[in-house]
């Protein structure tokens, strides 16, 4: 289990790092297409990156709410589930605590680390929106670990998902899909991401939860 806790934190802080920093340092925002397909990609190929490195030994969830919906399905007891989650959440804070001394070094002021935030679509619209995109990147990952014809090409394709969820979900709410992603910019932040996180966390396990439940009684054989 040790194994297992000190992959998840390296996996959560590595997307988080390359994920949540190329969106700071390309300038990523809705009027900036460029930029926004680059930080889709950047989170994706964290995920590949990390699936073929750690999968093995954790699963590579690097991510609360994945972790969540394998709880669900039975495929992890709940209180890996809880230990899972603390080492995610602190390898996010490990991947922003690393943004945030890389934006100081610039000698700019620290005004963005990848926090999520509503736009233009208001509170009860991103939570929506964040229970929708995590559903599609949840229910794709239980298809997919769940059929072992699919386990050498799992990680690309659950890293593939996590690139075109977030192609809409940036111009939407930054993407979130991942609770422990959310929390660590908005702690280290404050302010309005703060305020505003408490969507980030629940949507994501909202969707996580629906997409196990439509997994077991659609896909699995009774």
């Amino acid at each position: 289990m040790t194994k297992k806790l000190i992959c998840e934190f390296i996996g959560t802080a590595v997307l988080v790092l390359f994920g949540c920093g190329t969106a700071v340092f390309s300038g990523c925002s809705a009027d900036n297409p460029g930029a926004w397909l680059l930080t889709a990609l950047a989170f994706g190929l964290s995920i590949i990156a990390m699936a073929y490195v750690i999968g093995n030994v954790s699963g590579c969830h690097i991510n609360p709410a994945v972790s969540l919906s394998m709880a669900i399905r039975g495929k992890l007891s709940w209180k890996e589930f809880g230990l899972y989650t603390l080492a995610q959440v602190a390898g996010a804070f490990a991947g922003s605590g690393i943004l945030y001394a890389f934006v100081s070094f610039t000698g700019k002021e620290v005004t963005s680390l990848g926090q999520n935030g509503f736009g233009n679509i208001g509170m009860w619209g991103a939570f929506l929106a964040e229970v929708i995109l995590t559903f599609v990147f949840i229910y794709l990952i239980n298809g997919v670990t769940s059929d072992s014809t699919k386990s050498n090409c799992a990680g690309l394709m659950i890293g593939l998902t996590l690139t075109f969820v977030h192609i809409l979900g940036i111009p939407l709410t930054g993407t979130s899909v991942n609770p422990a992603r959310s929390l660590a910019p908005a702690v280290l932040l404050g302010g309005e991401a703060l305020s505003q996180v408490w969507v980030f966390i629940v949507a994501p396990f909202v969707g996580s939860a629906l997409a196990a439940f439509a997994h077991k009684y659609l896909n699995e054989e009774k």
